[in-house]
């Protein structure tokens, strides 16, 4: 079978919003790769996408009979090989969850009907990717699978900088096109992955696990801890722990960033703090789009969850666990509300609606600054999750 499709479980994408509000879940990005692109790596093939149908013009899914797989699991060499021994009729199952099956007619899937299939057992450990937080809870074991995946059988190229200080080289590796000047890299707890054409500045504090992804830059004197990922075209400062950011997204300056996942598009300004843990160390509860409420993360260290395109002004408070939503702007004193719909605008003191027009105006501006263009069918996609956030909106009456 030489067709791969990555689907969208309905029993777990509303609770990856919302991040799914603007790509399927396998295009989620967790450890150094997006999750489809592990399985392209594993498989070999370019998968499709099964997903939202406004969605579907930027996420294609390719025609006839193919391997379906559910888009929020990672793969694993012995999940693959499971796969490729799957016949017609057979599904295979981690508990109550589908992982895939062989599907003649994409076009007509629903989960629901491999419940006739011969039901296969998977017994092995898996990463599913199900709540919005496992995102950065599985991010340092995803990115030390990652790493081994995208190095092996590769040599590092050299640093050449003698002010640089390495701990660990072995767990190192640097793509071509990286700069770096006096930073400190302990690969100690877990490999460093400095990706193409990246810049890593003077008197940057590193600590593995670590991915800084193609094009991304480390400031000067930045702290990244571990078991965080930069995705592409980023710049990022201040200190950040345990997060994952999807790409094209700033966090340049001083500021604390810490259990928590940034779409793409994102901007932090300068000093700007998320907490992420409780001043009475209690589980933390984030908002939850498919109950319409708050629900208990079995965590005790959660902090921001921020959809693609959103903003905040310098000096922002996010409280632990604020979930803010696509296309959000936040500025002023205070700390704003935990949940933050998607295209508010304003803070503490009061929201109203960031409207499409003046939105568009700002992405616009952003993407031109990486080399991109706010295509119409970016446009559709944001015009769509407008209509489909409207009820979160409470202050907006007027339709």
């Amino acid at each position: 079978m030489d067709n791969l499709i990555l689907f969208d479980d309905p029993a777990i994408r509303g609770s990856l919003l919302p991040f799914t509000f603007t790509r399927p879940v396998a295009d989620i990005r967790v450890g150094i790769l997006k999750i489809s692109q592990k399985w392209e790596k594993y498989s070999g093939l370019t998968p499709g996408f099964l997903t939202q149908d406004y969605l579907s013009s930027k996420f294609p899914k390719k025609e006839g009979a193919a391997i379906l797989v559910n888009g929020a699991v990672c793969p694993s060499p012995i999940l693959w090989n499971k796969i490729q021994g799957l016949n017609k009729g057979e599904a295979l199952y981690k508990q109550n969850i589908l992982l895939a099956a062989l599907i003649e007619d994409p076009a007509s899937f629903q989960p629901e009907i491999c419940k006739s299939f011969t039901s296969i057992d998977f017994e092995e450990d898996l990463t599913i990717i199900q709540k919005s937080w496992h995102i950065f809870q599985f991010n340092g074991k995803e990115l030390k699978n990652d790493f081994r995946l995208i190095t092996e059988g590769r040599v590092s190229q050299p640093n050449p900088d003698k002010h640089t200080i390495i701990y660990n080289e072995e767990e190192i590796f640097i793509e071509p096109g990286a700069k770096i000047k006096a930073a400190v890299l302990n690969a100690e707890a877990g490999p460093i992955y400095i990706g193409k054409n990246t810049e890593i500045q003077e008197g940057a504090l590193i600590r593995g696990p670590f991915a800084l992804c193609e094009g991304s830059t480390v400031n000067m004197g930045a702290k990244m801890r571990g078991d965080t990922t930069i995705g592409p075209s980023c710049k990022v400062g201040g200190e950040i722990s345990n997060s994952v950011i999807f790409g094209y997204s700033n966090k340049g300056h001083e500021g604390f960033l810490g259990n928590a996942v940034l779409g793409e598009w994102c901007n932090i300004g300068a000093d700007s703090n998320n907490s992420n843990l409780k001043n009475n160390y209690a589980q933390v509860k984030i908002w939850d789009y498919t109950k319409g409420g708050f629900s208990n993360t079995g965590l005790q260290f959660c902090g921001l969850m921020m959809g693609d395109h959103s903003k905040c002004g310098i000096n922002t408070m996010f409280n632990t666990g604020t979930v803010v939503g696509v296309g959000a702007n936040i500025f002023g004193d205070g700390f704003p509300r935990n949940f933050i719909p998607s295209f508010s605008w304003g803070g503490a003191a009061g929201f109203s609606t960031f409207q499409v027009r003046k939105f568009e105006e700002t992405a616009i501006a952003v993407m031109a600054r990486r080399g991109m263009e706010y295509s119409d069918l970016e446009k559709e996609i944001i015009e769509k999750v407008f209509e489909l956030t409207r009820h979160y909106r409470i202050w907006d009456k007027e339709g």
